[in-house]
């Protein structure tokens, strides 16, 4: 295989240069062929200057400088972009991940898993305002999606490139890059890593992205449960609301034909006269959602599957 580690770098100066060493120490045994693409996400220090000086002594190394600061999400998306390793390893700048762990989890992809998920078991960070937040948001995610890791915030993790190449990742969506990959069938593992306490600049993070990260839990439980079929969402739900609204108007029969109590007595006619519309407005959603998601598929000629391996089979059939 070959080997690709993603940086995002983000006014980490005075960290560069020790990262650069640990990540020489780390990937030189390799007996693979590897690269490094470090992204600077706009920083406002002597960050690219820095990234300058060691990709000139070092062609292994590629920098790719954002015009201003777009978030780790999007430096991680330029970073796949302008990568061409069979194996993808992202990982953070501020030498908190240790590259030295690199050669575990590569281990775990030859032994055929996709997905190899570092998990900070001995956390270094402050617990109230770090530890705890985070390890909350995990619980939260691991529920919602089904997918039980325990450190969906560890950056350093590696992929095989076909099950992290299939989607675009907008907003706070990076650490969701397993779910995704869960999805298309991806096998995946959770392995204890280093983790350090931070030496040089400070923290990105606060308590607002946990804010950030339940949103973007919302979209991805959408897309990886009814991305390709909206209509059992919306369809559902609105054969929910019919069947409710019939309860309340049968309610409202019983009552006036047993008791002689005016149907109109209430406000619950009305409500249940707006439930009725709401729901065949949602089943109408769907199969409109349902239009665009085989507009997407047909359009693009994207198949509905995906395929780990293929054995005697026609090669002009191979997507």
């Amino acid at each position: 295989m070959n080997l690709s580690v993603i940086i995002p770098v983000y006014n980490e100066q005075e960290n560069l240069p020790m990262l650069y060493e640990a990540l020489l120490k780390a990937l030189e045994p390799l007996a693979v062929a590897w690269d490094v693409i470090l992204v600077d996400d706009g920083s406002r220090d002597g960050s690219l200057k820095v990234l300058e000086q060691l990709a000139a002594k070092d062609q292994r190394l590629r920098v790719v400088s954002l015009r201003r600061n777009f978030g780790q999400t999007a430096a991680i998306a330029a970073g796949i972009d302008h990568s061409d390793g069979e194996v993808i390893v992202l990982m953070d700048a501020d030498l908190q991940n240790d590259p030295a762990d690199i050669p575990m989890l590569l281990q775990k992809i030859e032994e055929g898993y996709d997905v190899v998920s570092g998990w900070r078991a001995k956390r270094k960070d402050a617990y109230i305002t770090r530890t705890l937040p985070s390890n909350l948001a995990n619980g939260l995610i691991s529920w919602v999606t089904g997918v039980h890791l325990h450190d969906y915030g560890c950056t350093l993790k590696a992929y095989r490139r076909e099950v992290i190449t299939g989607f675009r990742l907008y907003g706070e969506m990076h650490r969701f890059i397993p779910v995704y990959a869960s999805s298309y069938g991806a096998r995946i593992i959770e392995l204890p890593v280093n983790h350090n306490p931070r030496k040089f600049g400070k923290t990105k993070y606060g308590l607002e992205r946990t804010v950030k990260v339940i949103l973007d839990l919302f979209t991805v439980k959408f897309l990886s449960s009814f991305g390709n079929k909206p209509i059992y969402l919306f369809g559902g739900t609105g054969l929910g609301l019919i069947a409710l609204s019939a309860a309340v108007l049968l309610y409202l029969f019983v009552r006036r034909v047993g008791f002689g109590v005016s149907v109109l007595a209430s406000p619950l006619f009305q409500v249940a006269t707006m439930v009725a519309i709401m729901g065949f407005q949602s089943m109408l959603m769907g199969l409109i959602a349902e239009l665009q998601v085989r507009t997407y598929h047909e359009s693009q000629g994207k198949p509905t599957y995906t395929v780990r391996k293929r054995i005697n089979t026609d090669p002009s059939k191979n997507d």
